[in-house]
């Protein structure tokens, strides 16, 4: 869950941290995204090195669990796989560190290298960039079937459980904006439709392993030709397809989605086999992410002002794409 906190203390928290590290205490913090967590640009004025400064959320990921994914990105980075960013030891080694101030918890801070680069265009055709998402996810599933984690790693899942189930890690679909009445029992038969197909596809070693979660154009950073992929922040045991879902966040009602879905299986087979089978359940698995997204609303609606934004109406747009996909499933 996201956090109502001071922004000065979680600054102050963020100059504590970085004392922990070998960079000079002449270098600046400023803040450059806050979502989930917080990241700050770090620049040192003395060696003219760059860093990104990430500043967790309390109650979601143990350290341990943040070091599993740095693990992740350390293996595809150097099996070639992907690029991505890399995170610097603090002076006592830790790659994960914990801090906290005289009135904030304690809570995990990592120092990434800084990297060049930013999304692509969002005002540019998306569909190049889908292919490119497609290709990618192909590239790390192959990497995921192959991989032996090491036996200290240890990461969410996100299944049917731990998204709309009794389990879910961003609450209860129930309690998502507007969820009542009509709206309601529209919902429940779409969750009882996912829950049913994703039983039927089952959970097989070729379709089911560690997958980003959260694979979009807003988390690749290109830089001329060079693409790196980017926060790993949730990155865990899912459905292989579940990546596409995620690369459609926000947008599974816009009327470009069949031309970027054929553009991500297209660069997907440029890598790597889909069967029918994978291929089919698609539609069940955008609808699961698209009420993890309510969900996300509903939990994050009195201090998010992404949640605030979406309001109600993501509820009511919902509505209209849980009609379609009870059309064409039951």
């Amino acid at each position: 869950m996201a956090e109502v906190v001071d922004q000065q203390e979680i600054d102050r928290l963020a100059v504590g941290a970085l004392a922990r590290y070998d960079i000079s205490p002449r270098a600046t913090l400023d803040l450059i995204n806050l979502s989930e967590n917080w990241t700050y640009r770090v620049e040192d004025p003395d060696s003219g090195d760059a860093y990104a400064l990430r500043v967790h959320r309390i109650n979601y990921h143990t350290p341990q669990q943040i070091e599993s994914e740095l693990m992740w990105i350390d293996a595809l980075r150097d099996n070639g796989v992907v690029a991505s960013v890399v995170a610097q030891p603090a002076r006592t080694g830790e790659r994960v560190i914990q801090v906290a101030t005289d009135t904030l918890p304690e809570r995990s801070v990592v120092l990434f290298d800084w990297v060049d680069g930013a999304p692509p265009d969002p005002d540019a055709n998306p569909v190049p960039g889908f292919r490119t998402l497609g290709a990618i996810s192909a590239h790390m599933h192959q990497h995921a079937r192959a991989w032996q984690p090491p036996a200290a790693f240890t990461r969410f899942t996100w299944d049917f459980d731990t998204s709309l189930g009794n389990r879910g890690h961003w609450g209860r679909w129930q309690d998502g904006l507007g969820m009542e009445g009509d709206t309601l029992a529209l919902m429940q038969r779409t969750v009882d439709t996912i829950e049913q197909r994703l039983q039927a596809y089952g959970k097989g070693p070729d379709r089911f392993g560690l997958a980003h979660s959260d694979i979009r154009l807003a988390n690749l950073l290109v830089d001329d030709d060079a693409v790196r992929v980017i926060d790993f922040d949730d990155c865990g045991f899912s459905w292989f397809m579940y990546d596409y879902a995620t690369t459609v966040s926000f947008l599974e009602d816009h009327p470009l989605v069949p031309e970027l879905r054929a553009a991500w299986l297209e660069g997907y087979r440029s890598v790597a086999e889909i069967s029918a089978e994978d291929e089919a359940v698609l539609d069940t698995l955008v609808m699961l992410r698209r009420l993890l997204l309510v969900t996300w609303v509903g939990s994050h609606y009195a201090f998010a002002p992404e949640a605030q934004e979406l309001g109600a109406g993501f509820t009511d747009a919902t509505c209209a794409l849980a009609e379609d996909y009870l059309a064409k499933h039951t």
